[in-house]
């Protein structure tokens, strides 16, 4: 018996009963995390506006504000034509118009162009969504940068 009270009382020598819970939270593997989470959240948001590769026009205009009911329409250097990232069909333009889900006065279209395409081209896609009823257009470009100069000579104002 003599035994048993002297390892029972004796050094502690247990792992268990010489250690008190640690009561301090370690964040450091908190900030870890947070910090490579805000990195990739970094990277990752410039490529959400749009997927289609489109080189825009240099426009000195102010920025309009974003709205909630939002379809974004883009014409790549090719001519093709996709609905935020689904590319539309040859003459499917107008079938895909009517399939848009629409809300009070409709969506407000954002439509983004690539500067090499042709005038034509532009106003052709324009048409097709005026007939289809969604007038609320904005054109997409590069704001805040020096545009090409104006023709001065080219109005007949002067």
């Amino acid at each position: 018996m003599a035994m048993s009270l002297a390892s029972s009382k004796g050094t502690r020598r247990g792992r268990g009963r010489s250690r008190r819970p640690m009561s301090e939270i370690n964040v450091t593997p908190f900030v870890d995390v947070m910090l490579v989470l805000l990195i990739i959240f970094m990277v990752t948001a410039p490529l959400l506006t749009a997927g289609v590769p489109i080189e825009l026009p240099d426009s000195r205009a102010n920025a309009l504000p974003q709205e909630a009911q939002q379809v974004s329409i883009s014409i790549d250097s090719d001519g093709y034509v996709y609905i935020d990232d689904t590319q539309i069909a040859v003459g499917g333009l107008p079938d895909a118009l009517e399939n848009i889900p629409r809300q009070g006065e409709g969506p407000d279209i954002t439509l983004r162009a690539d500067r090499s395409l042709d005038y034509g081209r532009v106003m052709a896609v324009m048409g097709e969504l005026n007939r289809a009823g969604l007038n609320r257009i904005s054109l997409i470009t590069n704001g805040g940068q020096a545009s090409a100069p104006v023709n001065p000579g080219s109005s007949s104002e002067e």
